[in-house]
Parts: structure tokens; sequence; C-alpha cells
């Protein structure tokens, strides 16, 4: 017998061996996972602790506990490693260490007027030709629904009018379009057709340069003279296209009515101004709100704003308005939290029966109610969830609030 014979591997070594691959796999896609929850930036007060109510596990490295050398830093902006235990290093942030900001809560429904720069595509119509057939100049200079036209030959086409103007003027002649698309600044040649009904040379395009609606208002700064609402910007209705702001006011506004949502079907509140007289001005309308500057004081409730890190899992409040002017609390559950996405930083249900019972959850002309969570602002409501109108989404008050300091 050959006693240098190779003896077979056991099978139990092959096993331990995989499983110790699949562990370091999964050990290497939890981190991954946790590098991306944690936020890339945290907002302390001075003296306040670098804790994340969401992971408990995760403390600054090298704190051991509370200890936590950035918490007692002035005014300023810090790096900060996280990691887990005080051991393991994770993700090297930013720290901000600035005074809590407090805020007028609001929840009351505001009319909006607004004005684009340019003049929003927003349909087409054929025009009848003199040989008896159609034809359609936007649609063959290749303009599309959504396109903002910014100038036609040598007017500037900031409302319905100019364009008119501006067709006139050409006559039957081709003449240079400029319009933006996706952010982009492109030309194009079109020659406008007679319309022998309306007695007028056209395009073939219905265009929009003004907006109007109802959203609530969220907080209001009143040391700096600032206004938040919405959560997110507004839209054409007919396009989808957050609107270029040329300029824009907001007015007093109460609900007369509500549509109640259900899945597939969202509801919305039915609104009405009250008065002509603006009590703000609009100068922002981005992604994640529209801002502006007031014009005469607001009610509300005066209140500490929340830092991101703070906003956890579980019972809140909205303050919201669904008859009249007049804002009340009700509850529901923060079940979903995420630093990743900028603006749905948060799901929510709605668990209150009295609000489930007139509305149905979350309906249009909500997004901007105020969300409040241990006694702090912590975030704002932004959109429904279509197929389950008692869930929507949620974005930080500490995002909004970075926004409206902007204007200041």
């Amino acid at each position: 017998m050959n006693k240098n014979r190779r003896r077979p591997a056991r099978p139990w070594g092959r096993a331990l061996g995989l499983c110790a691959a699949y562990t370091a796999t999964a050990a290497l896609a939890a981190l991954g996972w946790l590098y991306s929850s944690l936020p890339e930036n945290v907002c302390l007060e001075p003296g306040q602790p670098l804790q994340l109510a969401r992971f408990e596990y995760i403390e600054p490295l090298g704190a051991w506990g509370s200890q936590n050398v950035a918490s007692t830093r002035a005014v300023g902006t810090y790096q900060a490693t996280l990691s887990l235990g005080g051991i393991l290093p994770i993700k090297t942030i930013r720290a901000v260490v600035t005074p809590r900001m407090t805020v007028t809560v609001c929840g009351t429904p505001f009319g909006v007027k607004m004005f684009s720069e340019g003049a929003l595509i927003v349909g087409f119509s054929d025009l009848s030709t003199s040989s008896g057939g159609t034809a359609n100049p936007a649609k063959e200079a290749g303009l599309h629904m959504g396109d903002r036209v910014i100038c036609i030959g040598d007017t500037q086409t900031d409302n319905n009018d100019a364009v008119k103007a501006a067709l006139e003027a050409a006559g039957g002649h081709p003449v240079t379009v400029v319009y933006v698309r996706d952010g982009r600044q492109l030309e194009t040649t079109l020659t406008p057709l007679w319309d022998e009904n309306a007695g007028e040379w056209r395009a073939g395009m219905w265009v929009r340069d003004s907006s109007a609606g109802v959203g609530t208002l969220t907080f209001v700064d009143a040391e700096n003279g600032i206004f938040a609402g919405l959560g997110h910007s507004i839209s054409d209705g007919d396009t989808g296209q957050s609107i270029a702001l040329r300029s824009g006011e907001i007015v007093p506004c109460e609900i007369v009515g509500c549509t109640a949502g259900t899945a597939g079907s969202p509801g919305e509140l039915k609104g009405q101004f009250v008065s002509a007289h603006a009590i703000g001005t609009i100068c922002i309308n981005g992604s994640n709100g529209v801002y502006g500057t007031t014009r005469t004081s607001f009610a509300g409730t005066s209140m500490e704003v929340a830092f991101a890190q703070e906003v956890e899992e579980g019972e809140a409040e909205i303050w919201t308005t669904i008859s009249g002017e007049t804002t009340h609390a009700y509850t529901v559950q923060i079940e979903k939290i995420s630093d990743a996405d900028p603006v749905r930083n948060m799901v929510i249900r709605v668990t209150d029966p009295e609000l489930l019972a007139q509305t149905g959850g979350i309906v249009q002309g909500m997004s901007g109610s105020p969300i409040i969570q241990n006694g702090r602002l912590v975030g704002a409501v932004t959109h429904v969830l279509v197929n389950d109108p008692t869930r929507g989404y949620g974005i930080f008050a500490e995002t909004m609030l970075e926004t409206a300091e902007g204007i200041a």
C-alpha cells in the first residue's frame, strides 16, 4: 500500500470555506448598504452630541458612547468619521454646527399665481391650407409639447400676446424661434401659416404663460420675512414640466370642497382665492418647494425645526386644512426614512380616522402640510402614492429651511 497516497478533502472543510466566502460577501454588501444609507451631512446645535436616531449602533470614530469632540465645538463646519461602535470606520461626513432655527408652522392653504419665463407649448392644432389639406408649422419646425418658447424673431415671447405679435410680424416668412427643452436653449426655423377661419397668422401650437393653483403653506420665517410651501415644484398640468418662474405671488385662499382619493385616482382639495391682495412674492419654484418673501404677518405656531438625523420612524402628525381656513392636526405614522433621496425622505401613512373618512388619506392640495414629531417640525407632505392614497412622501424640514435661507 502506498502510504503517501493523498487523501481526498473532507466535505465539511469545503463547506466551511464556502460559508466563510458567503459570510464575507454578505458583510461587504451590508457595509455598502450602510455607507449609502448614512447621510452626507448632519447639522448639530452647539453642545449637541453627534447621534443618529435611526442608526443607534453608529458612533463617531473613537467616541465610545456619549463623548463626542464635535459636540462641544463652536459654530462651523467639521469632518466627522462615522463608525460601528466607535471602532470600525464606515463613512466620513460633514458636521455643521449651527444654532437651531425656530419658525412659524402654518398648515394653512394659499393660492398661487405664477407667470412663466417664456411661453410653454401645451398642445398642437393642425391648420387648413389653401390647397385643402392641413399643416402644422410648429411640428414641422421640430417643436414638442413642453418646449418653452422664449423668442420668435426679434420679439421676446414672455406671454401669449407676444407670441401672437411675433407671428403677425413674421407674416408668411420664415422666422427664427429660440426655445428651451430639457434645460438646453435651442433654435429652429418656423414659417407661420395664414388661418382663414381666424383671420391671422398662426403656428399651430397652443401656449400658456401663466398658472394658478392651491397648496399648503409649510412655515414662515418671520424674522427674515420668508415663506416656504408645497415641498415640490409647481408644474404645468398638461405637460408635467416645472414652470420656469418669471414672476409670481401668493394670495389668501380657503378650501371649499374635497374629492376623496381612491386607489388609482388621487383626490383633490378644491380652493378659491378670497382676495386678490398678494401676501407674498414667489422667488423660487424649485424641486423641493415654493419659496418667497412675505408681505404681511402669518398666523401659526412657533416651533423648533428638527435636524434630519433626528427624524424617527413612528408616530407623528400632519397639520393641514381640509375645510375653510382652519388648520387641524391629524395622526400619521412615519414608516420609512431615507437620506439618499434629495426630496422623498419619508414615507408616511395616514392613521387618523377622521381624515381617512373625509379625504381617503392624502390628496392633491395637501402638499406642504407640516409633519410634526416630538414637538418639532420634521418635514412636509409632498406627494400621494397613487395606488394607495393613505400613504405619501415627505421631505425633511431641514432641506426646505436651507433653501429658504438662500433667499435672505
